[in-house]
């Protein structure tokens, strides 16, 4: 024991010396070299600051209960919750291994010695013989190359991308909730504006068969003011059609599946601030997408080391202490003790490129996750400039639309008078009413693509900006 101590004592502190000392190489983000700032950003006045709570600024209450109803219920949320739970108790599995294991052995056995085979008994002793044996047992590899540092930092980096992967189902989740439920108030203003169109067709043919009756109309303006009316019957129910599926979504969405939402508009809604000008490309370090992409990253660049770690020694400490006895009642006396001390290298020979190999696939891995995180970037900086794009263009065509909805709700006026006063065929009222209709029906969804847009947008920022444009810090990672 005493000789074995000062053996014990040198690889414990070989192992401290070497505690910082890890193959392989270190994890440092990669420069992607995007533009500063995008340069679709709007020159309009904006707030300082968007917090995550995005949806909050449409000012409605129900689709606020519904964000809250989804993120508290949705069944890829739960799943997402489980796969964090998973990977944290993975990290616990590779943070373990740092740490000695020491397990409790007991057993009893009972035998007999044949006195017939190999040498004979002495006559005085016992064939039938006890042994009862109690211990504690340890084995404990020493990280000289930092094989077990790096599997933990892997394992660290992939429960951090499991945390980013909710955040980006989180984000995805009330996108979803959010577009819907403004397809769905956008269908509820544009079923108004179909049944108010609906009532003026009625008033209209109604208008017809009097002046019919009294010989001032022909069969042919009764048809195709019926005709008028029926079509637009359909265009109601394949409307209020569309509003149903919009709203069992929802109820998909958010766990509700008998979900009932009452009739409202989108007309009433107010749009969002536009974003500040020269919005810094900073603000992709944000996305969860991103940084779920540069956690992988990470993961795959510290299994490298594990791999070049297995192309060196591996040296291990055994230990065992315990007690053995013929008798139980001699079991814990200081007769019955028993220990042993061991120190284990496995030093590779030969394996036929086996290692080599595997530090080979792990550099493979490690550049597909690279690959994919310059994509996620430059995905994330396309996303965002489209998403400002299209905010700006909607914007233009939904006061265009507007201005032709007022011109065409004028035209079907005169053209309703030229008619009542026998200038114009009631073909003329009929494209009138069709254009104005139209026109009411395109303004209102490009209402709602204004709404989408900036939903795009604050989901293409990573769930909103945060002002100061200069100056902003990458997380830290």
């Amino acid at each position: 024991m005493i000789m074995i101590r000062p053996l014990l004592v040198s690889a414990l502190a070989l192992s401290a010396a070497l505690a910082g000392c890890a193959v392989g190489p270190d994890f440092h983000r990669p420069d992607v070299g995007l533009p500063a700032a995008f340069s679709e950003s709007s020159a309009a006045t904006a707030s300082a600051a968007i917090d995550r709570n995005w949806w909050k600024l449409f000012s409605d209450e129900a689709l606020n209960r519904l964000v809250d109803r989804a993120l508290a219920d949705n069944a890829n949320l739960q799943a997402a919750v489980a796969r964090i739970e998973q990977a944290d108790a993975v990290l616990r599995e590779a943070g373990s291994a740092l740490f000695p294991q020491v397990d409790l052995g007991a057993g009893a056995s009972r035998s007999k010695i044949s006195s017939v085979a190999g040498t004979p008994l002495p006559s005085t002793a016992d064939p039938i013989r006890n042994n009862f044996q109690v211990g504690l047992s340890t084995a404990f590899e020493l990280d000289f190359w930092g094989k077990l540092r790096r599997a933990s930092e892997a394992a660290r980096a992939q429960a951090l991308a499991t945390r980013h992967a909710h955040d980006t189902v989180a984000l995805t989740l009330v996108s979803q909730v959010t577009n819907t439920y403004l397809n769905l108030r956008s269908l509820d203003a544009q079923i108004a504006v179909s049944r108010q169109t609906l009532a003026s067709r009625e008033e209209a043919l109604g208008i017809v068969r009097s002046r019919a009756s009294s010989g001032l109309a022909s069969d042919l303006d009764i048809q195709q003011s019926t005709s008028a009316v029926s079509g637009m019957r359909a265009q109601i129910a394949d409307l209020e059609r569309q509003r149903a599926i919009a709203e069992h979504q929802l109820g998909v969405l958010t766990g509700d599946l008998e979900m009932s939402i009452p009739a409202s508009g989108v007309d009433s809604l107010p749009m969002p601030p536009l974003p500040p000008a020269g919005l810094p490309s900073a603000l992709l370090d944000g996305r969860p997408d991103i940084m779920q992409a540069e956690a992988q990253l990470a993961a795959a660049n510290a299994q490298i080391g594990v791999a070049k770690a297995q192309l060196f020694p591996s040296i291990s400490l055994t230990g065992n202490f315990g007690s053995q006895s013929k008798e139980l009642s001699d079991l814990f006396g200081s007769a019955a003790t028993i220990w042993s001390f061991g120190l284990a290298l496995d030093l590779p020979i030969f394996d036929a490129g086996k290692r080599v190999a595997r530090v080979e696939q792990a550099t493979a891995q490690q550049k597909q996750a690279l690959a994919n995180y310059v994509q996620s970037i430059r995905n994330g900086f396309s996303e965002v400039r489209d998403a400002l794009t299209a905010s700006e263009q909607y914007a233009r065509s939904a006061r265009a639309l507007q201005e032709q909805t007022a011109a065409a709700e004028r035209t079907l006026e005169l053209a309703r008078k030229r008619y009542q006063s026998g200038y114009s065929p009631y073909l003329e009222v009929l494209d009138a009413q069709r254009n104005a209709n139209d026109a009411r029906l395109g303004y209102l969804r490009s209402r709602q693509a204004q709404l989408s847009a900036a939903v795009s947008l604050y989901a293409a920022l990573g769930g909103g900006w945060y002002g100061k444009p200069e100056g902003i810090e990458a997380p830290p990672r």
